[in-house]
């Protein structure tokens, strides 16, 4: 049996960072832990997947929680004048009792975030486009945006089947196993008639190299 690693936690301290940031002992960390998960669930509720909410970064300092939250529509986070947000930081304040600050950047490309490409995949398969042909458009949208590869994985009742099945589309190289390859994973999870179909999205960006093997990096004209 194949012993699975998430490739973000995998990455963590390397390539990535931590998604919350702050410090806390003993029962106290128990507590922050619940509230960043109510916070993200609070903020994903309200937003909707249409918002096209990629990640959620909490910082905590004295007294205030500060949050990022990177999305392909800002606009729709954000409302007509602010009022979305303004009233989202409001009911954030109510549920941590802490003054909230709440930053709302774009995802540039939303075709190489493997958050929105399931969430699309999944939207897709609960509108009834056919699997092989939503996630054949991802794969082919994510490498035309620039990405090394792309791996895409779907299983349940596809198309209405009596059984569960798995199907892959898969282009480029995936790594998973290099730790300072970029690779986005994430899944979802598409709602149908026939029941539950999982989705799962790998999108390998390339590797990070520090400055001083980028300078080592042959110069190709």
């Amino acid at each position: 049996m194949g012993h699975k690693v998430h490739p973000y936690g995998f990455r963590i301290g390397i390539i990535r960072d931590w998604k919350s940031r702050w410090y806390a002992e003993g029962d106290e960390y128990a507590e922050l832990l619940h509230e960043d998960l109510q916070i993200r669930e609070h903020i994903e509720e309200t937003a909707t997947r249409r918002a096209g909410i990629s990640l959620i970064e909490i910082e905590r300092f004295p007294n205030q929680v500060s949050i990022t939250v990177w999305t392909a529509k800002p606009g729709i986070v954000i409302g007509r004048r602010g009022s979305s947000v303004k009233q989202l930081r409001e009911e954030l304040q109510e549920l941590t009792d802490k003054r909230t600050n709440i930053d709302v950047q774009e995802v540039e490309q939303p075709e190489l975030d493997a958050r929105l490409v399931a969430s699309n995949i999944a939207s897709q398969l609960e509108r009834r486009i056919y699997h092989g042909r939503a996630m054949q458009r991802a794969v082919s949208a994510a490498m035309d945006a620039g990405a090394e590869g792309i791996k895409v994985e779907c299983k349940g009742r596809l198309s209405g089947s009596q059984m569960s099945r798995r199907e892959w589309r898969h282009e480029g190289q995936v790594p998973l196993q290099t730790l300072r390859a970029n690779v986005d994973f994430a899944r979802d999870e598409a709602t149908t008639t026939y029941g539950n179909i999982g989705v799962k999205v790998w999108v390998y960006k390339g590797e990070v190299l520090t400055e001083e093997e980028a300078e080592e990096q042959p110069f190709v004209v």
